[in-house]
């Protein structure tokens, strides 16, 4: 089976060019554990002002790196000093405020699910082409470069033709003020972690995957799916097994199996830019280990962006695929 050309990692911006231009709206945690420190250390953005509807914590939040802070986001989408707008607010906001966005001009970068209704996806993505504008899914396990050598592999026959494909992204619970036990924000596990083995089947096994089964197990104090699992397959019958939740021991890993064996894949989400991937593939011929080079692939998701951004480039298709395919898992575990 050919894998899917699903994702080509952009090539980084040239050099001399002026570095686009970044304000963030919200000051989310991944934005400031992960994506401010990342714009701030990249050649091909400049962090130049962090928005927030709480004053002081847009001061504090923008201080570290010298940004200009702002209160309220619609002044931030005012400035005309700033290129492009990245968006960590919590799910159920990302449509008004990405098509706030848009409509000033500006490029966006948007964490992920881009939106929680496929229509309301695709409706942004032709606001931005129509403008000529980025909008990109912040979607950054695509770029980092162990999932390639995973396709080179099974694409070459290491496990022969491929039969299934299995991938879990777990976490441990969090409080219960956090904004993914809030079902008025757009939280539970389908929103959160069900993107990522939703995206990675997407990503080996192509475009026209279909849901066939989900389970959404809630929370009834919290409100919201805490943990689920979904079965997809594709044309051929080749099946993608997932499972995601919010309530159990961390779990980031992907496996994929073949008429004569099977590759795995552990860490393979969200792992540190120190971590050195291990592709580890069994088959008739044996065991063996492929051990790579470490990547940071927040540093690689900036730097795709900017690249777009500069080139003023939309597509879309994988993050409305995936936005199909959420709302699939979501109806079949929920019909009424």
């Amino acid at each position: 089976m050919r894998l899917h050309d699903t994702v080509r990692t952009a090539t980084p911006p040239a050099p001399g060019t002026r570095p686009v231009r970044i304000g963030v709206l919200g000051c989310a945690e991944i934005a400031r554990r992960r994506m401010l420190p990342a714009f701030a250390a990249s050649a091909h953005t400049r962090l130049v002002a962090v928005a927030s509807r709480d004053a002081a914590r847009a001061r504090s939040t923008a201080a570290p790196y010298d940004a200009r802070p702002v209160h309220g986001y619609h002044p931030l989408l005012e400035r005309d000093d700033i290129d492009a707008v990245y968006v960590p607010l919590p799910a159920a906001l990302h449509h008004t405020w990405v098509e706030a966005a848009l409509r000033a001009g500006k490029h966006v970068l948007a964490e992920k699910p881009l939106t929680t209704e496929a229509t309301g996806t695709a409706r942004l993505f032709r606001l931005a082409r129509r403008g000529g504008l980025a909008l990109v899914e912040n979607v950054m396990f695509v770029h980092h470069p162990q999932h390639e050598t995973v396709r080179r592999l099974v694409a070459d026959g290491a496990v022969g033709e491929l039969r299934s494909f299995r991938a879990e992204f777990s976490v441990p619970r969090l409080p219960a003020a956090d904004i993914r036990h809030q079902p008025e924000l757009g939280g539970g596990a389908l929103w959160d972690t069900g993107v990522y083995p939703v995206r990675a089947a997407l990503h080996f096994l192509g475009p026209h995957l279909e849901a066939v089964g989900a389970v959404l197990t809630k929370d009834r104090g919290l409100g919201v799916d805490t943990s689920g699992a979904a079965l997809l397959r594709t044309p051929s019958g080749v099946t993608a097994q997932l499972a995601f939740g919010l309530d159990h021991g961390y779990a980031s890993a992907y496996e994929l199996c073949g008429s004569h064996g099977r590759i795995s894949v552990d860490r393979a989400f969200t792992p540190p830019a120190d971590h050195a991937p291990v592709v580890r593939i069994e088959s008739r011929a044996g065991r063996r280990e492929i051990r790579l080079e470490p990547c940071d692939q927040v540093a690689a998701a900036v730097s795709a962006f900017a690249s777009a951004a500069l080139r003023g480039e939309t597509t879309g298709a994988h993050s409305r695929r995936q936005a199909g395919l959420l709302a699939a898992v979501r109806d079949l575990a929920d019909p009424s």
